[in-house]
């Protein structure tokens, strides 16, 4: 695609999602209906109309502190991603690393990662076969924030690391080819309201995660990067125990379908790594 053809900015329609009513605690289980390609949920949702910037050239205006979310140029050493063990094994230590790099931490712990491959004619999202998220989120809270470090960490070492600050910072980067298709929007925590968030506990079979969901507001103000390419990356604050107001504590974000998209482009493949970033 040609420079003349970046669009400065994309109409979109986004999923918000609309709390249950009278203060009862929102849930999703993860897993779908194997059927319907439902998740059982008790919140409705409702699309709404949103401009979403466009950062091609203007990526130094964004940064980790300040909207929530970073962009940077960085090619990965693995490059197959064809499964599992590989990306432990290979992906992971070169990934703890880079965002050694890029935050200044002085620890960092990968726990978990997710590839999405979307497959327009594939109802369900289980967890050998996700696809692109199509609602606004933001991955954590406080509360899950700090049960991860419980559970990821030694139990002798955990109560000391959360003397100090620590994030969860997602890695993201699209595999294979680049991501016109579904691309990712991420939502500038400086415009984020802090009504506009609430609890919403993930059923799991075994446990309970809790995550937030994001209602509408006029005043979000969300980005995109045009046809970001797999040597590109996006950090993703998803939690910081930084809480005074200075910094960036989240960023709401969610796959969309970009009416720009050009004809014939392979359907998004990437991959997000989720780390535990800890400070000295």
């Amino acid at each position: 695609m040609s420079d003349s053809a970046v669009p400065a900015s994309t109409n979109a329609k986004l999923l918000y999602l609309i709390p249950p009513e009278d203060g009862v605690r929102a849930y999703q289980h993860i897993n779908s209906d194997p059927i319907t390609g439902e998740r059982k949920r008790n919140f409705s949702r409702e699309e709404k109309d949103v401009v979403i910037e466009n950062l091609r050239g203007k990526e130094d205006s964004v940064s980790l502190d300040t909207t929530g979310f970073q962009y940077y140029k960085h090619p990965a050493k693995h490059t197959s991603f064809a499964n599992d063990e590989e990306i432990v094994r290979e992906y992971y230590p070169e990934s703890i690393e880079l965002i050694k790099k890029l935050t200044g931490a002085s620890r960092v712990v990968l726990f978990d990662h997710t590839i999405r491959r979307r497959r327009p004619d594939q109802l369900g999202d289980t967890p050998d076969t996700r696809q692109p998220v199509a609602q606004v989120h933001v991955d954590q809270t406080t509360k899950s924030a700090e049960a991860r470090v419980h559970r990821h960490l030694p139990a002798e070492e955990a109560p000391k690391l959360l003397e100090k600050r620590f994030q969860i910072i997602n890695l993201w980067r699209p595999i294979s080819h680049p991501a016109y298709d579904w691309p990712l929007a991420l939502c500038d925590y400086r415009s984020v309201g802090p009504n506009d968030v609430f609890p919403m506990a993930l059923v799991y079979p075994d446990r309970e995660g809790e995550t937030l969901g994001v209602r509408y507001s006029p005043n979000h103000k969300w980005k995109y990067l045009h046809g970001m390419t797999p040597e590109e990356l996006v950090l993703i604050k998803c939690f910081d125990s930084v809480q005074d107001g200075s910094v960036a504590i989240f960023t709401p974000h969610t796959g969309f379908q970009d009416p720009q998209t050009p004809p014939g482009v392979p359907p998004r493949e990437s991959i997000e790594l989720r780390a535990l970033v800890f400070y000295d």
